[in-house]
């Protein structure tokens, strides 16, 4: 029995949403700077929703609408994620720049710590046990149904919560069924 991970949500969405990259097409350097735009995307509505960050002014908002309009962007777990091309491939883009996937790596080393590997190995046998298309349609549902429990409202704002990879790997759809 793995005993679970004690970590905040936002390097398991992280991980999630760059393990369902994948398995959608994208190589690893895109997708995990996919998937770190994705927990970035949830984090900033959520905030906004518990009245931690403040929503952009009315002006402000029509602006960042209009110029996320004219980038090309990629659905992901419900979220339109805005993406620009490098020499080395597609990538997130943070503030029209580029995101670097060493730095999502290094960040989901030092949140994961030794358990990287068996998180990843638990959610890419998940992932691989959809279609592309059934993974593309249920991969938030999935996340909501592993993804660590906290405390609701601003009290779980940052918290850590259990990860328990036993569970992510129950929810295997069974070969041939």
């Amino acid at each position: 029995m793995t005993p679970p991970i004690t970590i905040n949500r936002a390097p398991v969405l992280t991980l999630w949403a760059a393990v369902v990259a994948e398995r959608l097409g994208f190589d690893r350097d895109e997708a995990l700077t996919l998937g770190r735009a994705v927990a970035g995307l949830n984090a900033q509505s959520k905030g906004r929703r518990l009245g931690i960050y403040e929503a952009p002014k009315p002006g402000e908002a029509a602006q960042r609408k209009k110029a996320a309009s004219r980038m090309e962007q990629v659905e992901l777990l419900g979220r339109a994620v805005p993406v620009v091309h490098t020499t080395q491939g597609l990538r997130a883009a943070r503030d029209g720049e580029a995101d670097s996937p060493a730095a999502v790596q290094r960040y989901l080393a030092s949140k994961f710590g030794d358990s990287l590997d068996a998180a990843e190995h638990a959610m890419k046998k998940l992932a691989g046990s959809f279609t592309p298309r059934e993974l593309a349609a249920r991969a938030y549902d999935l996340y909501e149904a592993f993804r660590p429990a906290i405390p609701a409202g601003v009290r779980g704002w940052g918290a850590k919560g259990a990860l328990d990879l036993e569970k992510v790997t129950r929810l295997s759809k069974k070969k041939g069924g």
